[in-house]
């Protein structure tokens, strides 16, 4: 390891009070979402912080009073080394007023080496000692050749699309890191899509007229939507159980390509034969499907089955999937995320990490999503890593390990100037 490097790397035990600060500072921003629409003072903080980094500054509002941020520091040699991303999303997941924080959640404090406070896991911590780390090696005077691109970006928590837009507003990179929650383990991850399945009379009826419907003779071709529903969610109870059967992936427990029916939605009025019925799914996918497949998987099942009943093949169930946002369309997408370990990406950040810590780092699967399918669907080669786990994310009196922050930081500072030195 370059000496100077060394050196800047052990500093982080004498100055991790620095760190702790800046993550309780990132904190006190409050930006649970939902809300959201909460995020832009964190963001300016952030934006000021990489500006007197020198970054080059790109903020915009995805949404009214929720901007992202994206800095950029130029390398030296930028046609001749790697480029990285790190990404991080600054909102935090959603407060219940009446649940038990033992303070305010948003009042960060520490008790025997974990600090407590909303967003600690998930996922300021991350990044605030991504921050640092860029803080810590400017100080010291070492220049990058390659791009370092900061991404800080909102939305995550409710599939909002901060990172989408970084994509489609043309940030890339050699390699990406998301610096979510993830124990320090080095993962990929699988996708999700929601959707929502309607069943609607093209006639609503009075409940009095129920009797036609149902007995022979009746000579009312009518039906209620919520009854047929039920077929439906049969329906997709055996798809998750063919899918349990007939699809794996390596890192992944067998079954956790689920179909979920979530909520559901339907009839008028008591007095009415339901007319009309809304069923909002949740899909998990494998690394080695997308989201598009997967939802045309579930179409062309719900519609075979329809074809089978002598009203729903006269009124199939039709389809909308995805979203931008769970707050404003009630839907959202994350891409799947799926990592090659012999990337040389890969292969430096476990060097990074086994350099530092002095034992290979664990490199598998999440178990839930990050906005990594983003980049990974971009043409960015990504992983996730990052302090936290995910018992405590979303957790009442939510809390991070100091030691395993400063690890993080320790890792990252190393990995960060290594990758920027690597010639393309």
């Amino acid at each position: 390891m370059n000496e100077q490097l060394h050196h800047v790397i052990k500093s982080i035990d004498e100055r991790q009070e620095e760190l702790l600060n800046l993550l309780k500072t990132l904190i006190r921003f409050e930006t649970p979402s939902p809300p959201a629409r909460n995020t832009k003072e964190a963001q300016d903080f952030i934006a000021g912080y990489l500006k007197e980094l020198d970054f080059s500054i790109d903020q915009w509002d995805v949404y009214p009073n929720d901007p992202n941020v994206v800095g950029v520091l130029k390398g030296s040699s930028s046609e001749q080394y790697k480029s990285l991303i790190i990404n991080g999303h600054i909102d935090v997941a959603e407060v219940d007023n009446h649940s038990n924080w033992e303070k305010s959640p948003f009042d960060p404090f520490i008790r025997d080496g974990r600090m407590y406070g909303r967003g600690t896991a998930d996922m300021k911590g991350g990044l605030a000692g991504a921050l640092f780390a860029v803080k810590l090696l400017k100080e010291a005077g070492l220049t990058l050749p390659g791009d370092l691109t900061f991404q800080s970006v909102i939305g995550e928590e409710v599939g909002e699309a901060g990172t989408l837009q970084c994509c489609e507003r043309g940030y890339t990179a050699d390699y990406a890191v998301v610096v979510d929650t993830s124990e320090l383990h080095i993962q990929g991850q699988g996708g999700v899509i929601t959707g929502w399945i309607t069943i609607k009379s093209p006639q609503t009826y009075h409940d009095a007229t129920r009797r036609k419907m149902i007995h022979a003779g009746g000579g009312l071709h009518g039906a209620s939507a919520i009854e047929k529903m039920t077929k439906m969610i049969q329906g997709l109870q055996e798809l998750e159980r063919h899918w349990a059967v007939t699809k794996s992936y390596p890192g992944f427990p067998a079954g956790m390509n689920t179909i979920n029916p979530a909520v559901i939605e339907g009839g008028r009025h008591a007095a009415f034969i339901a007319d009309e019925c809304r069923l909002w799914v949740t899909v998990h996918f494998y690394p080695n499907e997308n989201h598009d497949e997967v939802a045309k998987e579930v179409e062309d099942h719900l519609l075979q089955l329809a074809k089978a009943d002598p009203w729903l093949r006269e009124h199939p169930p039709t389809f909308k999937w995805g979203g931008t946002s769970m707050i404003e369309e009630r839907g959202e997408i994350f891409p799947s995320l799926d990592i090659d370990p012999d990337h040389s990406g890969t292969k430096a950040l476990a060097a990074a990490h086994e350099n530092v810590l002095s034992e290979s780092p664990k490199i598998g699967m999440s178990p839930t999503v990050t906005d990594g399918g983003w980049l990974g669907d971009a043409g960015i080669p990504t992983v996730i890593y990052g302090p936290g786990d995910l018992e405590n994310a979303h957790a009442v009196n939510e809390s991070v390990s100091i030691k395993e922050l400063i690890q993080f930081t320790k890792v990252l500072t190393s990995f960060i100037y290594n990758w920027c030195h690597t010639e393309k």
